[in-house]
C-alpha cells in the first residue's frame, strides 16, 4: 500500500516503503500531474469530467481524437452492453496507453456499474482503495473514497456477507479520512468490528483495524492487533512496518528498531534496505 504517510500517519517513511511495496504499478509521474491540475481547478467536492479533462489536455491530438471516437461509438441497440465495452476499451487505452490512474479507474468503475456483478464491481473498488491509499490531494482522495463506498455498498446489495467487502468499505472511511475527520476513520473501524467480532481469525480485519488504530492514535490496541497478523503472516510487510511505526510513535524505540529490522530481512531492494539502515540509526 502506499502514500498519504499511510494516510495521516507521521514519519514518511513508512510512506516511502508501502509506496514501493504495494503503491499503483502505473507510471505515477503523469497521474500525479493530472490529479494536481484537477485538485487545483476543483472545489471540495471533486467531479469526475473535471479529472478526465485535465488528464486529457496532456494527450497527444491523436490520442485525443482516439478517445472522442471511442465515447462516440455506441449507437442504437444493445446500447448497454456497448457501453460496458466502450468503458472498457477507454479504461485499457488510460492504463496501458495514456498511464493515467484516475481515468482508467473512472472508465473501470463505470463499466462495473452497468454490467452490476460483484466479482466487476469489487476489482473495481479495489482499483480506488488501492490508490487512495496514498493519494495527498484532498479532493481527488475524497472523490476516491466515494467511488470505492459506493461500489463496495453496491457489491454488498449483491453479497452482504462478504467479509472482505464490509473491511474494503470500512477502509475506504479510514483512508479517505482527513486530520479533521475523526469520526470517518471511528465509522470506518466500526464496519471492520463487525466483521472481527464475527471472525477474530480474519487477519485482513485485523490488519486493517491495526491501521486504523495507528491512524487515530490508539497505539496500544493497533499493536495488538499488529502483532497478530505478523505472528500469523510473519512475512506480511505492511503489518511489519506498520507495528515499528506504531512503536516509534509511542517512543518505545527499541521494539522500533526491531521491527524495521524484521521488516528488512524480506527486501530485496538495495535501495530500500539502505533506507531502513538510516532509518534504524536515527534512533540511536
Amino acid at each position: 500500500m502506499k502514500k498519504q504517510q499511510l494516510i495521516l500517519i507521521g514519519s514518511g517513511f513508512i510512506l516511502l516503503l508501502l509506496i514501493y511495496f504495494w503503491g499503483n504499478t502505473m507510471p505515477p509521474k503523469k497521474p500525479q500531474a493530472a490529479a494536481e491540475q484537477a485538485g487545483t481547478a476543483a472545489t471540495k467536492k471533486m467531479d469526475a469530467s473535471v479529472i478526465i479533462a485535465a488528464a486529457r489536455q496532456k494527450l497527444p491530438a491523436a490520442q485525443q481524437a482516439y478517445i472522442t471516437k471511442l465515447e462516440s461509438s455506441v449507437v442504437r441497440g444493445d446500447v448497454k452492453d456497448q457501453q460496458i465495452r466502450v468503458y472498457r476499451q477507454l479504461a485499457v487505452f488510460w492504463k496501458d496507453s495514456a498511464h493515467f490512474f484516475e481515468p482508467y479507474a473512472y472508465y473501470t468503475a463505470a463499466a462495473a456499474k452497468l454490467e452490476n456483478s460483484e466479482k466487476s464491481l469489487t476489482f473495481a473498488a479495489r482499483q480506488f482503495l488501492n490508490e487512495l491509499q496514498g493519494t495527498n490531494q484532498p479532493a481527488i482522495k475524497q472523490w476516491m473514497a466515494d467511488e470505492a463506498k459506493d461500489l463496495f455498498e453496491k457489491a454488498l446489495i449483491i453479497n452482504p456477507a462478504n467479509d472482505s467487502s464490509v473491511i474494503g468499505l470500512g477502509s475506504c472511511y479510514i483512508f479517505g479520512s482527513t486530520a479533521a475527520s475523526g469520526q470517518e476513520i471511528m465509522t470506518g473501524i466500526q464496519k471492520i468490528l463487525q466483521v472481527a467480532k464475527r471472525d477474530s481469525t480474519n487477519m485482513y480485519a485485523q490488519l486493517m483495524l491495526g491501521v486504523g488504530g495507528v491512524i487515530s492514535g490508539q497505539l496500544d490496541k493497533a499493536i495488538e492487533r499488529l502483532t497478530r497478523v505478523a505472528q500469523k503472516e510473519p512475512e506480511n510487510l505492511e503489518a511489519i512496518f506498520m507495528l515499528a511505526e506504531a512503536y516509534e510513535r509511542k517512543g518505545d524505540n527499541t521494539k522500533a528498531v526491531y521491527w524495521y529490522g524484521t521488516g528488512k530481512k524480506y527486501i530485496s531492494s538495495p535501495q530500500m534496505v539502505k533506507e531502513i539502515d538510516e532509518k534504524i540509526k536515527s534512533f540511536k
